[in-house]
């Protein structure tokens, strides 16, 4: 499959049909979010990561406007805990799909998605649906199917 105009400007990247993950949009992005036909953002970074990075309020005000559902769970690198995985896994399950989610590379949301997914998908999956996004995962899967 190739990737639409939007894709290859925005580095929007599929992971299954319903759930796309890409590095920090801007508020401007928000009219070719709804253009491209999803129905809820889920930003995954917190305020004040980088310099010059648009806050979530800004971000999630446009969204609103557009008639997109909008979620924060902001997950600082490399601390994740159980609650902010709680939260995601409900706003995978809850929000109209298809969902566009975003973080500063794309690598967090994957990450995130990959976890709260592995009991119902298995490694196999996961990598697949990861790699063909262009995310290397077998790491954290491994990790995962270690603990079962």
């Amino acid at each position: 499959m190739g990737q639409t105009l939007l894709e290859s400007l925005m580095d929007l990247r599929p992971i299954t049909q319903d759930f796309t993950v890409s590095p920090q949009i801007e508020v401007g992005d928000v009219a070719a979010v709804v253009d491209a036909g999803y129905r809820s953002i889920l930003c995954n970074r917190p305020d004040g990561e980088d310099y010059g990075q648009p806050a979530y309020d800004a971000v999630a005000a446009a969204a609103e406007a557009a008639g997109l559902a909008v979620r924060w769970v902001p997950i600082v690198s490399g601390q994740m805990t159980q609650a902010a995985l709680d939260e995601f896994r409900a706003a995978l399950d809850e929000m109209p799909k298809p969902i566009l989610a975003y973080c500063r590379t794309g690598t967090r949301c994957t990450m995130l998605w990959s976890i709260t997914r592995f009991d119902d998908l298995g490694g196999d999956e996961i990598l697949r649906a990861t790699a063909e996004a262009g995310y290397d995962m077998s790491g954290l899967v491994a990790q995962l199917e270690r603990r079962q």
